[in-house]
């Protein structure tokens, strides 16, 4: 296994919705099928944008406006070239979401479940994130939230319908 490693070299990316650790898409990234994904640790984007849940199907986006909306946390993965293309397919890359490189925060759990704030315990590195890049100017209207959960307080579960996933219709 490891010696794969070095003929495929490693991509950081950041995760802030449905990939998350006790996420419903999170087994994706625990199947070694898919390739190989180490979790590093929480991230936090170094730049404001709006993490929303939309369309019928309550998916987490984010949208690609910058300055706009919260900081978002996340948690931040290297992945290897077979687990980032299962990711792209997943993402629909570059049809739907368009995956970029951006500076995020990286801390470990437990430096974070310190007194410090994420910024004292964290260092800065660069990582893929999943933007949605065109979607209608109604979705800015909509609640803005810090962090994801399928399991959090706005009751929006996220609908797992492969044969009915959503369209670029849906948000355009």
């Amino acid at each position: 296994m490891y010696e794969n490693l070095f003929k495929s070299p490693l991509h950081r990316v950041f995760v802030y919705g449905t990939l998350k650790q006790s996420e419903p898409n999170h087994g994706l990234m625990k199947d070694t099928a898919n390739g190989y994904a180490k979790f590093l640790g929480l991230g936090k984007t170094t730049v404001q944008y709006p993490l929303v849940i939309a369309t019928k199907y309550n998916i987490p986006f984010l949208l690609k406006k910058p300055n706009t909306g919260n900081y978002v946390f996340g948690e931040i993965y290297d992945v290897d070239s077979n687990m980032l293309k299962r990711l792209d397919e997943l993402e629909e890359h570059p049809q739907f979401y368009e995956r970029t490189e951006e500076t995020v925060l990286l801390a470990s759990e437990a430096a974070f479940k310190s007194e410090k704030t994420f910024e004292e315990v964290s260092e800065s590195t660069k990582a893929w994130i999943y933007f949605l890049p065109k979607f209608k100017s109604s979705l800015l209207d909509g609640t803005m939230y810090k962090s994801y959960s399928n399991n959090g307080s706005h009751g929006l579960k996220y609908c797992e319908n492969y044969e009915e996933a959503a369209s670029l219709d849906d948000v355009l």
